[in-house]
């Protein structure tokens, strides 16, 4: 199939990767973000475009390319780096710039353009978008990168949530100032699939302050049907298609910066150990053979009744197979550094969560605790120890 052009420009051939980063060739478009109750205008969220009319003009062919090429780190850093660039230049700066990150290349260091963007102080917030594929992948790296976004002020977004059930059992871990709704979301609201995520987010929402944006809304029917859903704000071809930010007359609405949740700068990367994160919540109980044997079953019956669920661990002296006490998870993710002398097991899932930890110095003692922000503590612990996808 000819890769589609832009009307009225000819078609360029030869366009590499290479020639795109060395260039800094890559168009930031810009896709209003709107209050669905007034319809103005709170936001943009930045996409990425190679040279118009070139084989690499489309983001599938642009990020591929990159991906083939091992340069798809300096790809993402660079679709950041215009984003925020075209924003700074506009006439009129949106007072929130959405702009997606790359899971594959999420554990990268910032690039020195991008510290010097930060540094100068845009007027607007950054909202760092991550997908749902990050979490399994680099679930420590999102974290830390989370931490240094939150640095200056910004915020980060979870996007396409309700895609897999994974990114409902990551939510209260990563609690996003912004919750992204997946289109598919939209498309069946009546669904079973398409209810439970939408109670655990609204549930999430009421809990953390977090935003809760619906994507994909192309009518006035979507529009009614995302705000049933509990969508706050919205995008789609109903208010704006992407294009060029000097030409688009946005009147934004400036108090929209501010109706984002404030960035908590070291929320992600809490001080402590897992057991002593549980223990400062929950109650020490001694840690008697019998009572770590209970307390893992029922960490096994938990995994094994949900496949959306996640168990996080950290296995020095785990008295037990992983393979056994993971049951069906959706996803196990073991540290690589375990804290010595303890052992813990998060398993955390759409709207629930359970936490068992163990410290064999001092006692031993034993927390459990079900109270899931206590449970999301303990797994940020555990997974700011986790290095490797």
């Amino acid at each position: 199939m000819p890769t589609a052009h832009a009307p009225g420009t000819t078609p360029i051939t030869g366009v590499t990767i290479d020639a795109v980063l060395a260039g800094r060739l890559v168009r930031p478009l810009f896709q209003p973000i709107v209050d669905l109750s007034t319809r103005t205008v709170v936001g943009v969220e930045a996409l990425a475009r190679g040279p118009a009319g070139s084989a690499l003009e489309f983001p599938d062919r642009l990020f591929a390319a990159a991906g083939a090429a091992g340069r798809l780190g300096e790809l993402d850093m660079l679709c950041f780096e215009r984003a925020l660039e075209g924003a700074m230049a506009a006439p009129v700066a949106p007072p929130l710039l959405f702009a997606n990150g790359e899971p594959a290349v999420m554990d990268q260091p910032l690039s020195p353009r991008l510290m010097e963007l930060f540094a100068s102080r845009p007027s607007f917030r950054a909202i760092l978008e991550y997908t749902e594929r990050a979490l399994p992948s680099v679930p420590g790296s999102l974290l830390r990168l989370a931490g240094q976004i939150q640095l200056g002020g910004n915020g980060v977004a979870l996007d396409d949530v309700g895609v897999d059930p994974m990114s409902l059992a990551f939510l209260p871990v990563l609690e996003p100032e912004v919750i992204k709704l997946d289109m598919s979301l939209l498309r069946d609201p009546h669904a079973t699939h398409s209810r439970t995520v939408c109670a655990v987010v609204r549930g999430e929402a009421r809990r953390t302050g977090a935003l809760v944006i619906a994507e994909g809304i192309e009518t006035e029917d979507d529009l009614v049907t995302a705000r049933e859903m509990g969508a706050q704000w919205g995008q789609g071809w109903l208010f704006g298609r992407p294009g060029p930010l000097d030409g688009a007359g946005h009147r934004y609405d400036r108090a929209a910066a501010a109706a984002v949740r404030a960035s908590r700068p070291g929320f992600h990367q809490p001080d402590g150990t897992p057991f002593e994160v549980a223990s400062a919540r929950a109650p020490r109980l001694p840690g008697t053979a019998e009572g770590i044997a209970a307390a893992l079953d029922r960490v096994r019956h938990i995994a094994a009744s949900d496949d959306a669920a996640v168990v996080v661990a950290s296995t020095d002296d785990l008295p037990v197979s992983l393979y056994e006490l993971a049951g069906q998870a959706r996803s196990t993710i073991v540290l690589d550094r375990p804290v010595p002398g303890e052992f813990a097991v998060a398993v955390i899932g759409p709207g629930y969560g359970h936490a068992v930890c163990f410290r064999s110095t001092g006692g031993p003692e034993l927390v459990m605790v079900d109270d899931l922000p206590t449970v999301a503590a303990v797994s940020r612990v555990l997974l700011n120890r986790h290095t490797r996808g």
